[in-house]
């Protein structure tokens, strides 16, 4: 029995290792073999200069739709700021801010240019021909045009057009070729990212960095430590690039067919940039094209991921337990559709996950409550066979056989329920539904922490309940350690979010319930043999 506690604990304790070490190494990028000269000559970014990185500022022009409160400066016709009306700021001030220029706070900035001679790129002062533009009711989109200075007989319009209940911008360059030779443009689009932003806290760190997709190479992201020790150029012939953060995404996804190379190009010291390059194709004197990209710009929600692009859902990154993550959360978004009530389709997944688990459960309740009921007999064999561990272990093995017991029976639903334990984490962790989303009462964001831990302290309450249902260790060093268990889990779970503690709390309660039930029946049955004298 004392070997099958210290495999329980061993378990648990690499359980949590796991979250806790998962959560802080992210996945490494793939890499590129690229030089630093090839990299620089891809990539039509800024440059760092001595006193650092700046973006200039021109004049701006606000937009206003039923998603967006939006800021685009006219230099670059760079979208500078970028509110996202529909969702709360971290401290509930107003909109969450995800795209901002200030650099005193964070620097978050989508760009566009184009590549050619004379054509206009993110340096170029646009004009518009308002200072603001909104979504009015009964209209489904806003264009905001804005015309770069005509050079070389080349004129260049560039266009956002948003939408209303969308998180997509439409992109578009409109290139009309008045000279009298034909030109080769490329397009980039990029965005612009500080590495220091967005981080987390130092308990719980979140991932912040680029991304892409190929339809190649997959889902891939790229940290800023890896950008800052070497450019990535990157030859794709599909997919799209982004930034990455926890709950929100920004990607550029270009509608050409045409073969791309992403890129990352450190700006400065803290500052980087992240986007993709590809050709227009010829545009013959007198004629006129138009190219076009899509800047998702949200929160990670899985129906707006999949329309935008393929494979932009994987930014909800569940890692190599995404076959039992995916599913859990679509069951936990239909129970939420019926409930209304995040917490409470916590509540009720859990109790399906319960009886789904019931009878492996049971039997290995029933187990451990046989070996509560010869733990008396258990004492007695090391009371007789003392220090002579070979006798006791020949002795309990002898119980064990005679009783038709498994010491470690109890094992299995632990085993079983990790992966489910892990895989919920992640669904809870990651999922932008359940951020601000209200329980009941001081439980106002089942993304966050219990503010008064309340629900981990009930964690650990239940925690030291089990163990008292549990048989007790006959080894007096463990069965001390099996009582601190309790206490040093719940200063874990102080630091995750309200919505797994809630599913873990929860999930005690049934098994108390369900171990406190066998417990009983397997001790009348052993009162009963007493009884018939066997």
């Amino acid at each position: 029995m004392d070997t099958r506690r210290l495999i329980l604990f061993v378990i648990f304790s690499f359980s949590i290792m796991m979250l806790w070490d998962a959560w802080q190494q992210q996945q490494a990028p793939e890499q590129a073999t690229v030089t630093q000269n090839e990299a620089n000559q891809a990539a039509p970014a800024d440059k760092p200069q001595e006193n650092g990185f700046a973006l200039t500022k021109g004049t701006r022009i606000a937009v206003k739709t039923d998603r967006y409160a939006a800021v685009i400066d006219t230099v670059g016709g760079d979208l500078r700021e970028l509110s996202l009306l529909e969702h709360k700021a971290d401290d509930n001030s107003g909109p969450y801010e995800l795209m901002s220029d200030d650099r005193g706070d964070k620097l978050y900035v989508a760009q566009t240019g184009l590549k050619g001679d004379g054509l206009p790129t993110h340096y170029v002062n646009f004009t518009a021909a308002e200072s603001s533009y909104s979504l009015q009711e009964g209209q489904e989109s806003l264009d905001v045009r804005l015309s770069a200075p005509d050079t070389n007989g080349v004129a260049v319009d560039k266009i956002y057009r948003f939408h209303r209940g969308q998180y997509v911008i439409d992109v578009l360059y409109e290139i009309k070729n008045n000279s009298d030779k034909a030109i080769s443009p490329s397009v980039y689009y990029q965005i612009i990212h500080d590495n220091e932003s967005n981080q987390g806290s130092k308990m719980m760190p979140t991932f912040t960095g680029g991304a892409y997709y190929t339809e190649a190479d997959k889902y891939n992201k790229i940290k800023f430590d890896e950008m800052a020790k070497k450019d990535v150029s990157i030859n794709a012939k599909d997919g799209w690039i982004g930034l990455v953060q926890h709950y929100f995404v920004s990607a550029w996804v270009p509608q050409s067919t045409a073969e791309r190379k992403f890129y990352t190009t450190k700006l400065s010291e803290h500052d980087f940039s992240i986007g993709t390059i590809l050709p227009v194709g010829d545009i013959a004197p007198g004629s006129s094209k138009t190219v076009s990209a899509k800047l998702f710009s949200g929160p990670q929600e899985q129906d707006s991921l999949e329309a935008a692009a393929p494979g932009l859902e994987y930014v909800v990154d569940y890692g190599i337990l995404t076959v039992i993550a995916k599913p859990l959360m679509w069951l936990l978004t239909h129970i939420h559709d019926l409930v209304k009530n995040w917490g409470i389709a916590i509540i009720v997944l859990t109790i399906l996950i319960k009886a789904a688990f019931f009878k492996l459960s049971a039997s290995g309740y029933r187990n451990m409550a046989h070996l509560r009921e010869i733990a008396p007999r258990m004492q007695a064999l090391k009371d007789k066979f003392g220090d002579d561990k070979q006798k006791l272990q020949q002795a309990m093995m002898e119980m064990y056989r005679t009783e038709k017991i498994n010491p470690m029976g109890g094992c299995l639903p632990i085993l079983v329920q990790i992966p489910v334990f892990i895989s919920l984490y992640w669904v809870l962790l990651g999922s932008v539904e359940l951020r601000h989303a209200p329980f009941f009462g001081w439980i106002q964001d089942l993304s966050a922490t219990d503010p008064y831990f309340v629900l981990p302290i009930l964690m650990g309450a239940t925690m030291i309940i089990q163990t008292y249902l549990n048989p007790p260790p006959t080894d007096p060093i463990q069965a001390k350690v099996m009582k601190i268990m309790p206490v040093l889990f719940s200063v874990f779970f102080f630091f995750f979010p309200a919505g797994l503690v809630l599913y873990w709390l929860v999930n005690n309660v049934l098994s108390i319930w369900q171990q406190w039930a066998i417990n009983r029946m397997i001790h009348a049955e052993a009162l009963a043999k007493k009884g018939n004298g066997k």
